[in-house]
């Protein structure tokens, strides 16, 4: 067990160079299943969720390597089907991986996902594209059977909501499968057009993407390639969050500014100065911050949902009353109880939570409830006066890259330190690979 230690109060300035986005490498690396030979991912994030993704591949027969923050995947015959609850447990996306195993050969059998504890996040509509496409659907003891007795065939579907797993599913099951496949009221988030870049430079046959709906052309089959992983655009709004709420100035290195418009704005209403520049982005922050009237989390192009707890920390140190309402994800305020004992004043009816700016934070020892949760935490600890500890940074550590390193970079009083010693078995998986031949 490890914990994060911030003396807060001081000013961060330097620069902080972004790395891979984590909700662009998780459906990408689901999709080299569908893809013969090699592929490589170069600038993918050293994250816990994405080893967990390498330990689901390896057991499906694929040869994963790392290194650095390029990631090989060679892939002939898949030896099996099956994910092991075990994995499926490790990150809450892992069910990203139903339509790519799937598409690839023809069944897959898996329990429900883990991860955060956001609420709900039902996959029924992840299965009734699916349904549409020709697959059937069992439930057994937990375990959900999926197989296509006639093959994954186009269709044309309408999501009732833009999910983005619900999208990448269909994507990845549809670029195989006979015909063409119209997904109507597709998701529109950045990381959707990385995936269907990825899957165009593999062969596959897709246009759309970025607009409400996508079509995909089946084809016979994908080769492996060479794809670059965009830019993290939520740890690049915590990082300028993080500059932002201790009154400091960052540049942010490798970063593409276009998918974080929806955010950008929001940091100016609060006061801060955001200069761009290719592959750059400048953040100057006032002395104190400004509320924002209201901020309403929405499906992209709206503000995302992952930045809501970021910007949260933010504001209970701004000036003024803020107002924000929140649309996906139903228990997205956990991380509220947490700020509240550092001083905040926080009140939660629903789907809102009204923040009124306090004069300052005092540390506390908190435990990060998820991931952006604990990223809010670790945020208002570098605002607050005094020394914060945040536990169960596991949550952390799914989505930053040794966050630790990036804030101490640029002035952060902030230590990993252990807490208990971990046994060397912990979490250790069998990833024995085997050629049973082609599905």
């Amino acid at each position: 067990m490890q914990k994060l230690v911030i003396e807060g109060g001081k000013p961060l300035e330097g620069e902080i160079f972004l790395h891979g986005a984590k909700n662009s490498a998780l459906p990408i690396l689901a999709g080299t299943l569908l893809c013969d030979g090699e592929t490589v991912l170069e600038n993918c994030p050293r994250l816990t969720d994405v080893f967990a993704a390498c330990r689901i591949l390896t057991h499906l027969g694929c040869r994963c390597t790392v290194q650095e923050h390029t990631v090989t995947v060679q892939v002939r015959d898949l030896c099996a089907d099956t994910i092991p609850e075990v994995l499926m447990q490790e990150m809450r996306s892992s069910i990203i991986f139903l339509g790519a195993v799937l598409g690839r050969s023809g069944s897959c059998h898996l329990s429900y996902p883990g991860g955060c504890e956001l609420g709900p996040r039902p996959i029924d509509m992840h299965l009734d594209a699916l349904r549409q496409m020709g697959a059937h659907f069992s439930v057994h003891g937990g375990q959900l059977d999926c197989t296509a007795p006639e093959g994954l065939h186009g269709a044309g579907i309408h999501l009732p909501f833009p999910s983005v797993g619900a999208t990448e599913n269909v994507m990845l099951a549809a670029v195989l499968a006979e015909g063409r496949t119209v997904l109507h009221n597709a998701a529109r988030e950045p990381e959707i057009c990385d995936l269907a870049a990825f899957l165009r430079g593999c062969g596959a046959d897709i246009s759309g993407d970025g607009e409400s709906t996508i079509v995909i052309s089946g084809v016979r089959k994908l080769r492996g390639s060479r794809h670059t992983i965009m830019p993290d655009r939520i740890a690049g709004v915590t990082y300028l969050g993080a500059a932002a709420i201790t009154g400091g100035t960052l540049c942010l290195r490798g970063v593409s500014t276009q998918p974080m418009e929806n955010m950008l704005p929001v940091l100016e209403q609060t006061g801060c100065r955001v200069f761009p520049e290719p592959d750059r982005l400048h953040l100057l922050a006032p002395r104190r911050l400004r509320a924002v009237p209201f901020l309403r989390t929405m499906p992209h192009p709206g503000f995302p949902t992952d930045a809501q707890a970021i910007f949260m920390a933010m504001l209970s140190l701004a000036d003024g009353v803020s107002v924000l309402e929140e649309n996906i994800f139903e228990n997205r305020y956990r991380h509220v109880d947490a700020l509240v004992k550092m001083g905040a004043k926080i009140r939660v009816s629903g789907r809102i939570a009204v923040v009124t700016g306090v004069r300052s934070l005092s540390g506390a020892s908190v435990a990060a409830t998820d991931l952006r949760g604990g990223a809010a935490m670790v945020l208002a600890g570098l605002g607050a006066q005094g020394k914060t500890e945040v536990r169960q940074i596991a949550h952390i550590d799914r989505g930053y890259e040794a966050i630790e390193q990036a804030l101490q970079g640029v002035g952060a009083k902030i230590s990993r330190v252990e807490t208990a010693p971990v046994s060397e078995s912990a979490g250790r998986t069998d990833t024995k690979t085997c050629r049973i031949g082609k599905h």
